[in-house]
């Protein structure tokens, strides 16, 4: 119950917009988005870098409007990927279509992400492509299939893939065969049982059996979940094939299970912190509230602290 509350307050417009103008909204969401500015994510990923952990920085936001907030949108990624050259980071880039404009226009959604994997290329770098609600994903693969097919962004453009879909392995098949490097999740948006597993021993499930392929496909992926159970299954499998800890990275979301990063990467398993910024941050934090309600405890908790 309190899952499908986090996510149906997640699409709340009128909440949203009252929440994210307020002090005590940005101070509730500060243990999982990293601030409000480019200098801000810069910051925490050093930070991060220096625990020996990579970062996928991400501006948050999604379905803009208009054509002038799209490009905006880019702007900001394109300012990211210059200062994560300028400073040496040890970073990437995340975006979500709905943020580049495609509910406007899907060739300038593609125009955009296009242009921001050409400049990712030119400084050696890689732009993730996020997996939205289910209305997206034929869209998004479809985009993302296209751009990494240009010989020029060959592997610097990958995908999402949600353990919770049904259609989920045959899209993991499909990417495997075009090189395509692939963040594996759960999900974390409300989908009908008609197309989503429901429960969650099915989504686990289906995960480590997704994880499976991806380990065999010889491309390195993203294993990103901070549930125990999947992490062990991973590196069993890992360990029965001979499938070396720097073929694959583990990633979790920024102030979450900090203590199993730093076990991970002290176990000698690469680790990689998903780290979001930006002043259009409520939608991310309620959807991190509901993929576990027991978040909402740690934080009121802290928050007068």
């Amino acid at each position: 119950m309190l899952r499908a509350l986090f996510i149906t307050l997640s699409e709340s417009r009128s909440i949203r917009a009252v929440a994210e103008k307020s002090r005590i909204g940005q101070r509730m969401s500060s243990r999982f988005v990293a601030g409000m500015t480019v200098a801000d994510a810069v910051a925490t990923t050093r930070a991060v870098n220096e625990l020996g952990m990579t970062v996928t920085l991400d501006n948050l936001g999604e379905n803009t409007t208009n054509v002038e907030e799209a490009k905006q949108s880019a702007a900001v990624y394109h300012e990211m990927l210059d200062e994560i050259a300028r400073v040496d980071l040890k970073a990437n880039i995340s975006l979500k279509l709905t943020h580049m404009g495609i509910d406007i226009d899907e060739q300038l959604a593609c125009d955009i992400v296009n242009g921001l994997v050409e400049h990712a290329t030119r400084i050696d770098n890689f732009v993730r492509v996020d997996m939205e609600g289910s209305d997206y994903t034929d869209r998004t693969l479809a985009l993302v299939h296209a751009l990494h097919a240009r010989p020029k962004n060959k592997n610097r453009v990958g995908a999402v893939i949600q353990s919770y879909l049904y259609r989920s392995e045959k899209d993991v098949e499909k990417l495997c065969a075009d090189g395509i490097r692939i963040r594996l999740c759960k999900g974390a948006y409300k989908e009908p049982a008609s197309i989503a597993f429901q429960d969650k021993k099915d989504v686990d499930a289906n995960y480590v059996r997704l994880t499976k392929i991806m380990l065999e496909s010889g491309i390195y992926h993203g294993i990103a979940t901070h549930d125990e159970k999947m992490i062990n299954a991973t590196i069993e499998f890992a360990r029965a094939e001979n499938i070396s800890p720097g073929s694959f990275e583990f990633q979790m979301l920024h102030g979450i299970r900090r203590d199993l990063q730093k076990k991970l990467v002290d176990e000698g398993w690469r680790q990689r912190v998903y780290v979001p910024f930006g002043p259009e941050w409520y939608p991310y934090f309620m959807r991190r509230l509901a993929e576990r309600p027991a978040n909402v405890l740690f934080i009121l908790r802290n928050l007068f602290r």
